[in-house]
């Protein structure tokens, strides 16, 4: 679910755009679960998910991208100068 890649952390997300709340929910198999609100469209949904992933490991969101996934549920998101350990910790 969450892997070092040098000084950055690779995330494996699942994520539930439409929701009714914004939320962080925990492990699905191998991946953590994302609920926003934001929907689908023009990349709202992935920007949503940045932010809520900043704001949860307490770094920028500028910090935080799409690795893969920009068009699907199973995404996997870059947090760049991240360890694993804060992240584990964190989320």
């Amino acid at each position: 679910m969450i892997a070092a890649d040098g000084p950055d952390v690779l995330i494996r997300i699942k994520a539930v755009p439409g929701a009714s709340r914004q939320e962080i929910a925990g492990p699905l198999g191998n991946r953590l679960k994302v609920r926003v609100s934001a929907p689908p469209e023009g990349g709202r949904a992935n920007k949503a998910v940045c932010q809520l992933i900043a704001r949860a490991l307490g770094v920028k969101p500028k910090q935080v991208s799409i690795e893969a996934g920009r068009t699907s549920p199973e995404k996997t998101v870059r947090v760049q100068d991240c360890d694993v350990a804060t992240a584990e910790a964190k989320l």
